[in-house]
């Protein structure tokens, strides 16, 4: 979708407006023409989104790496890395225009922060009766979490660790505490997670408490500590499964010790693809409707730390990227166009 050079214009038939990142570290609100509707189109006017932190934060300091650039690619993203880019992969809205069985359903699709878009019908998901529109930008973070527990799935009566408790870690924690007769600690350097942790029936505790001789250690944090910590929990033969997305920042970890004599499995998950165990019979699709049908669950409320309106999107996401606004996942309110 082509760009218009006036941000401050109002949308209108056929136009929206999007959030932009002009260069690493300034966004901006554009115009954007939205292109007819083709027969199996449809037209979304957005009600919610969801910002990423971690990774749409990485985005908007420019972290991501040249070769990483074309795999880091959002589904309907304009524009290229460093930017100018249109980024973004939580949206919530209605369909004003399209099928009879979409249209007026509230759908969720992987686009980036935009007031209204056009996109082919089977790249929406309807959102299921009883999960709010707020509620369900969450659905791309835990349909992450879903493929990592296909990924490295626990067994019954598991003892398992989560380090770092940041969207995807939270969601991850969440879906333990559901499976029966698992041991499930959730692990953080800030304490201020403990009262998000009780949300989600989750123990939680600071590294230097949690405890050790773990079947499955999930690590979230992003750090190199996270990650050494979370080797440092696995019992002999235990499997430390990896969510962390770095960008382009270098991750020490010592791998001598225990890690051999131990025989200690370090997986990568990553949500770009369906998980081997479950690729012959779930399809995208169908794991991202999974994702939505867990939001059913209200104990996912707790990762809604707060919102603001789509225009102050700029100084949001700038807030975000240095951390001077804390925050799991923070919404974006769409006014009526």
């Amino acid at each position: 979708m082509p760009a218009d050079a006036g941000p401050e214009q109002d949308a209108g038939p056929g136009r929206a407006r999007a959030f932009w990142l002009r260069e690493p570290g300034a966004g901006e609100i554009r115009a954007v023409r939205l292109p007819e509707p083709g027969p199996d189109d449809v037209v979304v006017r957005a009600l919610h989104s969801g910002i990423s932190r971690g990774t749409e934060a990485l985005v908007f300091r420019g972290e991501v790496p040249e070769s990483q650039r074309a795999a880091m690619r959002a589904p309907f993203q304009d524009g290229d890395f460093p930017g100018p880019v249109k980024y973004g992969y939580l949206s919530v809205g209605v369909v004003d225009h399209g099928p009879a069985g979409l249209l007026g359903r509230t759908v969720f699709c992987l686009h980036p922060h935009q007031s209204a878009y056009v996109v082919p019908a089977d790249a929406v998901v309807p959102v299921p009766d009883g999960v709010p529109a707020r509620r369900a930008v969450l659905a791309g973070t835990v349909e992450t979490a879903v493929n990592a527990l296909w990924d490295a799935p626990p067994l019954l009566g598991d003892r398992v660790t989560v380090v770092g408790a940041g969207m995807v870690g939270c969601c991850v924690a969440r879906l333990l505490a559901r499976f029966p007769c698992t041991d499930v600690e959730l692990v953080d350097v800030d304490r201020s997670r403990a009262e998000v942790a009780a949300r989600l029936g989750v123990p939680f505790v600071v590294p230097e408490d949690a405890a050790g001789d773990r079947d499955l250690v999930v690590h979230a944090s992003a750090t190199s500590a996270g990650l050494q910590l979370a080797l440092g929990l696995l019992r002999a033969e235990g499997t430390a499964l990896e969510l962390s997305w770095y960008g382009d920042r270098q991750v020490t970890v010592s791998l001598g010790g225990a890690f051999h004599s131990r025989r200690l499995d370090l997986r990568a998950s990553q949500v770009g693809t369906v998980a081997p165990a479950r690729r012959g019979s779930r399809t995208l699709r169908n794991r991202l409707a999974l994702a939505l049908e867990v939001l059913r669950d209200p104990a996912f409320d707790a990762l809604l730390t707060g919102s603001s309106a789509f225009d102050d999107l700029p100084d949001v996401m700038a807030r975000l990227a240095d951390g001077r606004l804390p925050a799991l996942c923070h919404t974006i309110t769409y006014r009526e166009e």
